[in-house]
């Protein structure tokens, strides 16, 4: 692996952007679910238009965002920058594989609703957008406070 060593601060900056992307997506997805439940009846002109929307911004956006930061993150693991035995590391890798979850948990609803069957309401979409946040400020303090 020491191939790639020289490259470690543009794989660093490419994993950032790459999170940047994924936590975007991350933030306006359920926030269009909200819109999406609240205001189109199923097969409106607006349901339609919403369908396009939310499929756009995972397919173009959120899924490679997500995969460029997986692919990134175990290169850096592999480079060395996880120390396997501090718990800020492992903090950060289950904050993104709760990440991983929840985008996993808006990618099925997207499907719920391109099939019309959707059966929540705009205030759960408004409590799921909270967890991205949550999760990010977990991500974001281990790695840079590392408090534990």
């Amino acid at each position: 692996m020491s191939w790639i060593l020289p490259y470690y601060d543009w794989i660093k900056a490419l994993h950032v952007i790459a999170v940047i992307s994924w936590m975007a997506g991350m933030f306006y997805l359920p926030r269009l679910f909200v819109y999406h439940a609240e205001r189109a009846e199923v097969g409106s002109e607006l349901d339609r238009t919403f369908q396009v929307m939310e499929e756009k911004l995972l397919r173009v956006i959120m899924n490679p965002a997500m995969i460029v930061s997986w692919v990134c993150g175990l290169l850096l693991i592999g480079m060395g920058a996880f120390d396997f035995g501090a718990v800020w590391s492992w903090a950060k890798i289950l904050g993104v594989i709760g990440m991983t979850a929840a985008h996993g948990w808006l990618a099925v609803r997207g499907k719920d609703f391109a099939a019309g069957q959707n059966t929540r309401t705009g205030r759960t979409y408004r409590l799921v957008n909270e967890v991205p946040t949550v999760l990010m400020f977990i991500v974001v303090i281990a790695v840079i406070v590392r408090p534990f």
